[in-house]
C-alpha cells in the first residue's frame, strides 16, 4: 500500500516536471516569437514591407499613343488603334500543365513550341505570348483564369489609305517603330515615350489600385503631311493601269507645288500594303522616286538651253543648223532620226533633236554648264529627309572630256532621281526659283535659290508649250489648259558600262497651267516591254490624264488662247 502510494506521488511529481518543463518551453518559444514580432516590426520593419511590395506592387509600363499622319486636309493616312497582347510570369503559369493545350489553342499556337518557350524563360517574370491578339482571343484567356497570364494595352498602326500612299508614308514593325517613309523619317516625334506606373495587386495577381506614377506619358505628336490623297488616288490609279497597259517592269509618278516646292503626291508602281506585313519586301518597299537614278534622257534638255541662255551662248533667236542630221564629237557620231536642217529653239525641243542640243551644249564652258545644272539641284538632295534619297551623279567639270558635255547635254552621263527632275522643272515655273522640297504641309513658303533669271525661265517654258502643241508630247495636252513639258526616251544601263538600245525608260516632265504654273509633275515608266516604249507615247499620256483630274480638283481655271480652247470645242461637238 505504501508503495504504491510513493509511486503514485512519484508519478505526480514527473508530471508536474512535465507540465513545467511544457509550459517553460511554451512561455520560451512565446518569448522568441514575441521577439521576433517586435524585432521585424521595430526594427527590421523595411524587410516586411520590401518582401510584401514583391508579392502585391508592380511597376506597369503606360504604352504611348504613335501620332497620326494625315494629308494636307486632314485625311488619316496613318493611325493608331488600342490593341490587347498576352504575356505571362513562366513560373506562375507552367504549374497549371493540364490547361496549356487549350491555351495553346487559344493562341494558335503549337502546345509543345509554348512550353519550350515557358521552360526556356522560367527565370524570367515576364515572356510575350501573343502580340496584337485578337478581342476574341482576350476574352477566351480571360475566361481560363490562368495564374501568370496578364493582358497590356498596346497600339497597332493601321494605313487607311493602303497601297495607295505606302511608298511615302512607309510602315511601322510589331513593336510600332517606324521602319520606312515618314514613319522612319519622323519616328522620335510621332512615337513619343511611354509611361511606367506602380499598382496594387489582389491575392490572384490582378490589378486593383493604382498607387503613383512614376514616369508620365508623352504621346506622339501628328503628322500632316503636303500630300492631297485625292491626287495621290488619281496618280496611283493611272500609273498601275499604265504599268499593266505596257508590261512595264516598275514605274514613278511626282506631282509639286512649284511655289512651295511641297509634295503633292508620289507613287510607284509595283506597291505593297502597309496593313499587310506578309507583303513587305526591300524591292516592293524601295520608294523608287527617291532612291533611283538614272539618266534624264531628252527631259533634261529644257534645262541645257535654260543654262545656254543665261550664259549667253544663244539667244532667243538663235537657230542652229544640224546639216545632214549628224555630228562628230571625237570617236563619237551623234545622230537625230530625221534630218531637220536649220532650226530654232522651239523646234529643237519639239522634234528633240540630240544634234542641236549638242551643239549649244557644246557652246557652254564646262565649268558654266556644270554650275547650271548644281544649281537646277542635279547632284544634291532634294530636302525630302524621306530614307534613301539618292544625291544622283554630276561629275566635277574638271572631269569632263568634250564628248561627256556633249552626251550630257542630251541627257546621258549625268544620273538624277525623279524627284530631283520634277524639282527642276518646278524651278523653270518658280521664275527660275528652285524650292526646297518639302513632305509636310507648309504654311509659309521657304525661300529658294535662284537657278536662272525669271526672263529666261518663262522663255524656256513657253519653248516647251511647243512639245506639247505640235512635238513629241502632243499626248500630255489637257483640253483648256496649256501644257509645257518634254519628253524623254533613255536606253537603260546594262551594268557593264555600256547602255542596252533593247531596254527602254519612258518619261514626261511637265508644267500646268503655263501661263501661270501651278504644278509640276514627271512621269517615269520603266522598261515598257510592249511595242509602244517611247515618252510621248507611254508617259505623256499618265500625265495628261492625272493632271486633269489635279486642276479640277484644285479648281485652276483654264488658261488655255481662244484659238485652242474653239478647237477644243470643235473636237467636243464632233
Amino acid at each position: 500500500m505504501k508503495r504504491r502510494a510513493e509511486k503514485r506521488q512519484l508519478a505526480q511529481q514527473r508530471f508536474r516536471m512535465r507540465g513545467s518543463v511544457l509550459v517553460f518551453v511554451f512561455a520560451l518559444a512565446s518569448v522568441v516569437l514575441i521577439g521576433q514580432s517586435a524585432y521585424l516590426q521595430v526594427i527590421d520593419s523595411e524587410m516586411l514591407v520590401t518582401e510584401g511590395d514583391k508579392r502585391h506592387i508592380r511597376e506597369r509600363v503606360i504604352s504611348s499613343h504613335r501620332g497620326s499622319i494625315t494629308d494636307r486636309n486632314g485625311e488619316p493616312l496613318a493611325i493608331s488603334s488600342p490593341v490587347d497582347s498576352i504575356w505571362a510570369n513562366p513560373s506562375e503559369l507552367l504549374p497549371k500543365t493540364e490547361e496549356l493545350p487549350r491555351l495553346a489553342r487559344i493562341l494558335d499556337r503549337d502546345h509543345a513550341q509554348l512550353l519550350k518557350v515557358l521552360n526556356r524563360n522560367i527565370n524570367r517574370d515576364f515572356v510575350w505570348l501573343l502580340r496584337h491578339a485578337r478581342p476574341d482571343q482576350v476574352a477566351a484567356i480571360s475566361e481560363l483564369g490562368l495564374p501568370g497570364i496578364n493582358v497590356l494595352r498596346e497600339y497597332r498602326r493601321f494605313f487607311p489609305a493602303t497601297e495607295v500612299a505606302s511608298h511615302v508614308i512607309g510602315l511601322t514593325d510589331i513593336d510600332d517603330i517606324g521602319q520606312e517613309g515618314l514613319e522612319y523619317a519622323h519616328n522620335h516625334e510621332l512615337a513619343g515615350a511611354p509611361g511606367s506606373k506602380l499598382v496594387l495587386m489582389d491575392g490572384v495577381g490582378e490589378d486593383f489600385r493604382d498607387i503613383r506614377s512614376i514616369r508620365a506619358v508623352r504621346h506622339g505628336k501628328d503628322l500632316v503631311t503636303s500630300i492631297d490623297l485625292r491626287i495621290q488616288h488619281f496618280a496611283y490609279r493611272e500609273l498601275k493601269r499604265a504599268r499593266e497597259l505596257h508590261d512595264a517592269q516598275s514605274g514613278s509618278m511626282v506631282i509639286l507645288d512649284v511655289h512651295t516646292g511641297e509634295v503633292l503626291a508620289m507613287v510607284n508602281q509595283p506597291g505593297y500594303n502597309p496593313n499587310k506585313r506578309s507583303q513587305y519586301t526591300a524591292e516592293r518597299a524601295r520608294n523608287r522616286a527617291v532612291t533611283d537614278i538614272h539618266d534624264p534622257g531628252s527631259s533634261i534638255k529644257p534645262i541645257t538651253l535654260a543654262a545656254a541662255l543665261e550664259h549667253g551662248v544663244i539667244q532667243p533667236d538663235s537657230m542652229i543648223d544640224t546639216a545632214n542630221g549628224s555630228l562628230e564629237v571625237g570617236v563619237k557620231t551623234i545622230t537625230d532620226p530625221n534630218p531637220l536642217g536649220t532650226i530654232d529653239l522651239e523646234t529643237l525641243l519639239a522634234k528633240s533633236s540630240n544634234v542641236a542640243t549638242t551643239q549649244v551644249g557644246l557652246r557652254m564652258e564646262p565649268e558654266d554648264f556644270w554650275e547650271s545644272l548644281s544649281r537646277f539641284g542635279f547632284g544634291s538632295l532634294t530636302g525630302s529627309s524621306l530614307p534613301g534619297e539618292s544625291r544622283g551623279l554630276l561629275t566635277h567639270y574638271s572631269d569632263w572630256r568634250k564628248i561627256s558635255q556633249a552626251t550630257i547635254s542630251y541627257g546621258y552621263g549625268i544620273s538624277v532621281t525623279r524627284l530631283q527632275l520634277v524639282r527642276a522643272y518646278a524651278a523653270l515655273a518658280n521664275d527660275g526659283v528652285l524650292m526646297p522640297v518639302s513632305l509636310l504641309k507648309v504654311d509659309q513658303p521657304p525661300d529658294g535659290t535662284r537657278a536662272v533669271s525669271p526672263e529666261i525661265a518663262r522663255h524656256v517654258l513657253s519653248l516647251m508649250e511647243g512639245v506639247v502643241e505640235s512635238g513629241t508630247g502632243s499626248r500630255a495636252a489637257i483640253p483648256g489648259y496649256r501644257v509645257a513639258g518634254k519628253t524623254g526616251t533613255a536606253w537603260m544601263y546594262s551594268g557593264d558600262g555600256k547602255y542596252d538600245d533593247q531596254r527602254h525608260r519612258a518619261i514626261f516632265a511637265g508644267v500646268v497651267p503655263a501661263s501661270n504654273p501651278r504644278l509640276a509633275a514627271v512621269v517615269v515608266i520603266d522598261e515598257p516591254r510592249r511595242s509602244k516604249l517611247h515618252g510621248g507615247d507611254v508617259a505623256a499620256p499618265v500625265f495628261s490624264a492625272v493632271m486633269r483630274e489635279a486642276l479640277r480638283t484644285m479648281a485652276i481655271p483654264p488658261d488655255a488662247r481662244p484659238t485652242l480652247m474653239a478647237g477644243v470645242a470643235q473636237d467636243d461637238a464632233q
